[in-house]
């Protein structure tokens, strides 16, 4: 049915008054454009099937490597919240309606695990792991408390305790890889925050550490775990925006945490702090809170912003097309904005050439400025936006969409499909960092009629395999495509060069 015959049959309608017949013209009419683009797209706006859980009836026991920033937000992740946050989240709630953190926490799936070790070697990080890990109740400061884990100051303690069956890995990334192979031949499966590795070639041991011990392995990306994300990948199977052939991702944050500037903890010092474990492989260097608490501004325990940042963005794209390795990386960028000693780039640029599949990737990043820029994947027939939500808008010269777009039927410069899961508040989302995350959908998801927290979600799928088999979101595979990935972009960077992936051989070249 033409446009032209949609507005010719208003004609028959009996007279129903000017403002209603124009109510339903435009009503009837906006019905038609719906129909006609969905009909075209084939898309529902609605939640993607997700797979269930298997039987969740063996408990496991959990050994904790790090309680530092993302160990503790790891920790809760798993039901173990320090009781001082949970009183933070009470008085927040009662002061701000608007904030459900602990509401959404004590709604979390028990995931019928035990905290049974823990380790850290700031003496006051390890204490709280203690606390959190008995915090079994989910309770605040004074509340009922079960038996604190055991506490290890020594990594290989932990992984080689009989009453440990699997490790979260929380530390810099220079430990990342040891740890990981320690914990793999000791037969204990492994959750490791990204990146996976920081050298290269810690790259092919760990992933022969993990193949050769038959473990459950789980990188730490829970952007696996986000909705829009497998809309996006349903929008791109279906061929919604024809040949590809570049996408942008992007990460721009203004604010010294955001730069990894880390507070420095007021009962850090010489005595309270295991500085040699801290080293490492690590060059040797004397003691400083800086490099402690803000390692990840040296090269020396870091990965930088491909380690870090440009991780999540890789992993998000992988995910949706698959690209795996690149066939080529060229970087630049440098430390123009926080000249505070660091070694690692705080404006990074990497492009990623994929000629097999007609494609380059470009990601573009600064920490000095905080301007919306998201990622973008862009194709002959459409682009797609994708954050939290996902929009989908058909190119002017699209020829998929040539004959609706002349029809009147679909506007370049409306949305073509957008897809927004859930309800327009998630949390309370307090600093630019989170608020930076939450928008890329690396905070919440949405499941079931709720907001959940998507590192739940991760570690839940990481356990629900290690109980029934099959085979994690982000495994060893996965893990090995973004390591590398992430290796070629700071190599090349590093030493100002192209560089390039021999496929066959599996080395970088």
């Amino acid at each position: 049915m033409k446009r032209r015959d949609l507005i010719k049959g208003f004609a028959t309608v009996p007279v129903l008054g000017a403002f209603a017949y124009a109510w339903y013209k435009k009503r009837n009419y906006e019905r038609y454009l719906k129909d006609n683009i969905l009909e075209e797209i084939q898309l529902k706006a609605t939640a993607p099937e997700v797979p269930s859980s298997g039987p969740m009836d063996k408990k496991i026991r959990l050994g904790l490597i790090g309680y530092g920033i993302r160990g503790k937000q790891l920790a809760r992740a798993a039901g173990f919240a320090h009781p001082e946050l949970i009183d933070s989240w009470i008085k927040s709630a009662s002061e701000n309606g608007s904030d459900n953190r602990y509401k959404e926490f004590l709604e979390q799936d028990d995931l019928n695990v035990v905290l049974n070790g823990v380790c850290d070697i700031f003496e006051t990080y390890g204490h709280m792991a203690q606390e959190a890990g008995a915090n079994i109740f989910r309770e605040g400061g004074g509340g009922k408390m079960g038996p604190a884990p055991k506490r290890y100051h020594n990594y290989q303690d932990l992984i080689n305790a009989e009453d440990i069956d699997a490790v979260i890995i929380a530390t810099p990334d220079h430990w990342h890889g040891p740890m990981t192979i320690a914990a793999a031949n000791a037969g204990k499966h492994v959750y490791v925050e990204k990146p996976m590795t920081w050298s290269v070639e810690e790259t092919y041991e760990v992933r022969k550490a993990v193949q050769e011990n038959n473990v459950v392995f789980q990188l730490g990306h829970q952007g696996r775990q986000t909705e829009s994300y497998f809309k996006a990948k349903e929008a791109v199977d279906k061929g919604l925006l024809g040949k590809i052939t570049l996408i942008e991702v992007t990460t721009n944050r203004n604010d010294p945490n955001g730069a990894w500037v880390y507070p420095i903890h007021e009962d850090a010092n010489p005595n309270t702090i295991d500085w040699q474990q801290f080293i490492g492989q690590a060059p040797d260097h004397p003691f400083s809170l800086e490099r402690f608490f803000r390692w990840r501004c040296w090269w020396d325990y870091s990965t930088g912003l491909s380690g870090d940042l440009l991780t999540h963005e890789f992993d998000a794209i992988n995910q949706i097309l698959g690209l795996g390795i690149p066939h080529a990386a060229v970087s630049s960028g440098g430390i123009y904005y926080f000249k505070d000693g660091r070694t690692v780039p705080d404006v990074l640029h990497t492009v990623y050439e994929y000629p097999h599949r007609g494609l380059s990737m470009v990601y573009s990043a600064t920490l000095a400025n905080n301007r919306k820029r998201g990622r973008v994947i862009m194709g002959h027939d459409a682009s797609m936006e994708l954050s939290s939500d996902l929009i989908i808008k058909a190119d002017p010269r699209s020829t998929r969409y040539e004959a609706k777009i002349k029809e009147g039927i679909i506007d370049p410069a409306l949305p073509l499909f957008t897809y927004s899961p859930g309800m327009q508040n998630v949390d309370a989302v307090t600093s630019p960092t989170e608020q930076y995350f939450a928008g890329r959908g690396l905070l919440y998801t949405h499941r079931g009629g709720k907001w959940v927290n998507t590192t739940h979600l991760h570690i839940k799928d990481w356990l629900n395999c290690i109980r029934n088999g099959g085979t994690t979101s982000c495994n060893i595979e996965q893990g090995f495509e973004e390591a590398i990935a992430a290796h070629m972009g700071t190599i090349a960077y590093k030493e100002n060069r192209k560089v390039f992936w021999d496929a066959d051989n599996e080395r970088i070249v």
